[in-house]
């Protein structure tokens, strides 16, 4: 594999521009993106990678290179999360900015097409006519479809990158949040209704994945109140998108997925958040055709509304208080769903489902029909209502009129059909019209013939009931346990029954009544009978209406008295509350601080470990890339191989044996196949030319008289042939040479004027052919200067880009042999200096070596005599003289090394004096080591680490405080170190 060499950024950046002036920008791109993607970049500085990271995007935009794009952002944000978010900031800006940008100029281009028709006049073609029935599309959807859609799927593209590269990283939140906004937008003007779908179960993910990463370094905090706003809003706008598109779907689960978001914030939500909301859910349930919850929303919506908006004119109060209540009588008493009820499995789905409704509502319990009335009634709506709707809701929830109710309301159905926002209403009106009908005539009629129903249930067409519809409706109430009407098919009558013992319905007791049932009297005769008997027991003993009175003065008067003291306990419980509440507060706070604190803790370890394995990771990632790398040349070398061999010989290789195999292996594999297959070849070959020539053989011997044969017979047909062809040719001459003849001599009398007109033709073509060559050559004479300037400055301007570089690197090149002969320089001066040092050192060890000699000698000497004068008769002592240095020096007549002796040769003193030991048999008394001698073998080795000699420079190696422990065996008298008296230069001793 060829060594990887770094280029720097710079240098790939005006590569870069280089190749993007010479009109080459994948080239360009394919540079750049070497360098991001490199392991070397995170070592450069943003100042340097921002500029070409700006530049990476507008090419990537430029070429629709959406996945590569994708590969850069992961890495620029690796590289600069940790250190500046803003650069990150503009890079995506304007990764967007440019790709909406060429989305708008696709839109322009497009409808431009649209508008340059080269014939406004003229008629479709038959191609064209074909293309438009085959494909349904429009000359405009096809320009859409060929100039805009590839850039929309690329801003598509861009935006779910951004995302994934922004998501569940609380220092990008900000801008997520705007590229989530900027989606939306995105799917909503160009009505992308799949691409909507697909963002929002992005969006949805990307949530969910928040709690699972929370363990990760910069995760987001949703205990976050500004967090969570912000994932609000675009939950909100993302509904909001949903309602304008119609994804009616997508819209519940935005509601489902903010409802999530209010719950889990600490912070009340705003009213007018809470306005849309509810207004949505509006539309949400009318589109799904649940009246109940629809009124529900809609009263939620009017009192969140009128809070929000006091200055609400009265037309605008009006109009919503009648759409309140018309939503509360519309809806329907009989339930109209498929499913049959007493199944306990729709009974639990029914359950279920308003359970999860009123939960997104913010309703403790499931919202009815009389409930809504009710609390429509304790808002005083009926007085805000307009009149129509006053007049409906008394026709049907306070008069009772079988007989005209239908007369009453189609004037009013007619008047709502009018209002838009009112006409949704008009058909589920009709079915709670119909029910009271059926009520209302059960309390007066016992039978009634269908015909008369059907008359007094006569509404205008399109909501006219038939007798199919009415029987299908009767039976849906029946079966819900809402009316109790039998139909005679025969009589062709409705016959209300009575089941005295049925449990009450509330539908049914909800509207205006005559009178009561039999069911009633019957389920209320004993509560009746209690009531009449309390009253007339009450008229016969009047001490129960005393005691009763006592008793309740009594009560009053307990309350009174305890009253102040259960308003004293109270505010005493208020204050320990309050006591409490402080406690529990402070000590949660605490508990929140040291959450903090062990969370900051945990978070630095876990960012550290995460710091360790992401870069381990990249380091196993870019090894596996190598190895990848590696493979991948491997396979393309076989399968060149293969190819070739495929090319030479025709023989076609496996692709497993192309994938598992290298290229000796596959050499073999060629070498074996091209063997076997001309064997096989050989073979064959010998076997059909040995079939072959028998029958060739015996092919011939039969076909030479039939060719002979043929042969004649062609001879005769083919002279044949060629005598009708003559004569028919010498007819045809002769009668084309007439016609000719007679064509020139009719012609011949204009062909004078026939020669005068071509010429001046010719000539004044000649004339305006010369004077377009001469403006041809004219345009291109100039054209040509214009390139040679062009040229030239281009030329001029590299020229001095190669001098300055030129200049550069001469000047690199001269610093650098100027630092290389300094360096040589100076380790020449070095290498001499350290020569002469040792050559110094040498002579000063050999002067020393020659010292040590003669000492030896010296003492060897002075030994020698010692011995004879120990050995010979006592002379007088002679006088001693020691000469250091050049001088004499006189000594007393003692002894030469009874007082003065030196330090290392003295003889061993107490007191009285002493025989003199020779430093050869003395140990320990020379320089304070084992050594016997007082001077060995190497003499050099006593003196020091450095082994200089104990007479240099530093005079106190050899004989300094190493020695005093050995001199304490002389006397006192003695003087310690060296050998005493006066010394030369050289630390030498003389005697003379």
């Amino acid at each position: 594999m060829a060594p990887y060499y770094a280029v720097k950024p710079d240098s790939a950046l005006k590569r870069a521009d280089e190749l993007i002036a010479l009109g080459q920008e994948a080239p360009a791109l394919q540079a750049l993106n070497e360098v991001i993607l490199s392991k070397r970049s995170r070592s450069n500085p943003l100042t340097v990678m921002e500029p070409m990271m700006l530049k990476y995007v507008e090419l990537c935009v430029n070429l629709r290179q959406g996945k590569t794009v994708k590969e850069g952002l992961h890495q620029y944000r690796n590289l600069a999360q940790n250190t500046s978010v803003n650069s990150i900031e503009i890079v995506i800006t304007k990764l967007l900015e440019l790709s909406e940008q060429k989305v708008a100029e696709a839109r322009a281009k497009a409808d431009q097409i649209a508008v340059d028709v080269d014939d406004l006049e003229a008629s479709e073609t038959p191609e064209s006519i074909m293309l438009s029935t085959v494909s349904g599309e429009q000359n405009k959807d096809r320009t859409d479809r060929a100039v805009v859609t590839p850039w929309l799927k690329f801003l598509w593209e861009v935006y779910r990158t951004v995302l994934d590269i922004l998501r569940n990283n609380a220092r990008l939140e900000t801008l997520y949040h705007q590229v989530s906004n900027k989606a939306l937008s995105f799917c909503l003007t160009y009505s992308r209704k799949t691409e909507f779908r697909r963002l929002c179960e992005i969006l949805r993910n990307h949530f969910q994945n928040v709690s699972k990463y929370s363990h990760q370094p910069h995760s987001i905090n949703l205990n976050d109140p500004d967090t969570l706003q912000q994932y609000l809003n675009v939950r909100f706008n993302q509904l909001n998108a949903a309602a304008d598109m119609e994804l009616w779907q997508e819209a519940f689960k935005s509601v489902e997925d903010i409802y999530t978001l209010l719950t889990s914030s600490k912070r009340p939500p705003q009213p007018e958040m809470l306005a849309n909301y509810y207004n949505k859910l509006t539309q949400i349930f009318m589109v799904s055709e649940d009246f109940l919850f629809h009124s529900a929303a809609w009263n939620k919506f009017s009192g969140i509304e009128r809070v929000i908006n006091k200055s609400m004119s009265d037309e605008d109060q009006s109009r919503m208080a009648s759409i309140v209540l018309l939503s509360a009588l519309a809806i329907p008493i009989i339930t109209t769903t498929k499913t049959r009820p007493g199944y306990q499995e729709a009974d639990d789905h029914r359950i279920q489902k308003h359970n999860r409704l009123s939960m997104l509502m913010g309703l403790v319990q499931h919202p009815t029909r009389t409930g809504l009335l009710k609390e429509a009634l304790n808002k005083n709506i009926l007085s805000r209502v307009r009149p129509e709707i006053r007049d409906l809701y008394n026709i049907l929830e306070v008069q009772f009129h079988p007989l005209s109710i239908c007369k009453k309301i189609n004037p009013i159905m007619a008047k709502l059909s009018e209002d838009p926002d009112m006409a949704k209403y008009v058909r589920p009106l009709h079915q709670v019209i119909l029910t009271r009908l059926l009520q209302q005539l059960s309390q007066v009629y016992t039978t009634v013939k269908l015909d008369f129903v059907l008359e007094l249930a006569s509404f205008p067409s399109p909501y006219n009931y038939d007798s199919a519809t009415i029987e299908k409706f009767i039976m849906n109430g029946c079966k819900r346990g809402e009316l109790n009407i039998r139909i005679d098919h025969c009589s062709q009558s409705l016959t209300f029954e009575t089941d005295l013992f049925a449990a009450p319905k509330g539908t049914v007791a909800e509207g205006s009544q005559l009178q009561s049932s039999p069911s009633d009297l019957m389920r209320t005769q004993l509560s009746r009978l209690g009531v009449n008997l309390n009253a007339a027991l009450q008229m016969i003993d009047p001490s129960i209406k005393d005691a009763a009175k006592e008793s309740k003065t009594l009560a009053v008067q307990q309350a009174l008295a305890g009253m102040k003291k259960e308003h004293k306990d109270a505010l005493e419980r208020m204050n320990i509350i309050e006591r409490r509440k402080e406690i529990i507060e402070s000590e949660l706070a605490r508990q929140e601080k040291a959450a903090a604190e062990e969370k900051a803790a945990a978070a630095a370890k876990k960012a550290e470990a995460e710091k360790k394995r992401v870069e381990e990771e990249l380091r196993r990632r870019e090894e596996e890339r190598l190895k990848r790398v590696q493979e991948e040349i491997q396979r393309d070398q076989a399968k060149r191989i293969a190819e070739e061999i495929s090319a030479k010989t025709g023989l076609q290789l496996k692709p497993e044996e192309v994938e598992n195999s290298d290229v000796k292996t596959l050499l073999d594999i060629k070498v074996n196949r091209l063997q076997t297959e001309q064997k096989e070849m050989s073979d064959r070959l010998k076997q059909i030319a040995k079939r072959l020539d028998h029958t060739e053989r015996a092919f011939r011997k039969e076909e030479i008289p039939l060719l002979d044969k043929d042969y004649e017979r062609q001879q005769k047909q083919d002279k044949a042939f060629y005598e009708a062809a003559r004569k028919m040719e010498l007819a045809t001459s002769k009668e084309s040479h007439q016609h000719n003849m007679e064509v020139k001599s009719r012609l011949a009398r204009m062909f004078d004027d026939y020669s005068s007109f071509r010429n001046k033709l010719e000539s004044a073509h000649q004339q305006a052919t010369d004077a377009k060559r001469r403006a041809a050559e004219q345009a291109i004479e100039a054209e040509k200067q214009e390139r040679i300037a062009l040229w030239r400055a281009k030329r001029e301007e590299l020229e001095e880009v190669r001098r300055v570089e030129e200049e550069r690197r001469q000047q690199q090149e001269a610093a650098e042999q100027k630092a290389k002969e300094d360096a040589e320089r100076k380790a020449a001066e070095k290498a001499a200096e350290f020569a002469k040092w040792k050559q110094e050192d040498e002579e000063k060890k050999k002067k020393l070596d020659e010292m040590a000699r003669k000492q030896a000698e010296r003492e060897a000497e002075i030994e020698e005599r010692l011995k004879q004068r120990q050995s010979a008769p006592a002379e007088p002592p002679k006088k001693a003289v020691y000469v250091a240095a050049g001088r004499r020096q006189a000594e007393s007549s003692e002894p030469s090394f009874s007082n003065r002796a030196p330090g290392g040769f003295g003889a061993r003193s107490a007191g009285s004096g002493g025989a003199y030991v020779p430093p050869a048999r003395r140990a320990g008394a020379g320089f304070g080591d084992d050594r016997r001698p007082g001077f060995g073998d190497d003499r050099r080795a006593g003196f020091g680490d450095d082994r200089r000699p104990g007479f240099g420079d530093d005079r106190r190696a050899g004989f300094g405080d190493d020695r005093r422990d050995g001199d304490r065996r002389d006397s006192d008298r003695r003087p310690r170190g060296g050998f005493g008296g006066d010394r030369d230069t050289s630390g030498g001793w003389r005697r003379t």
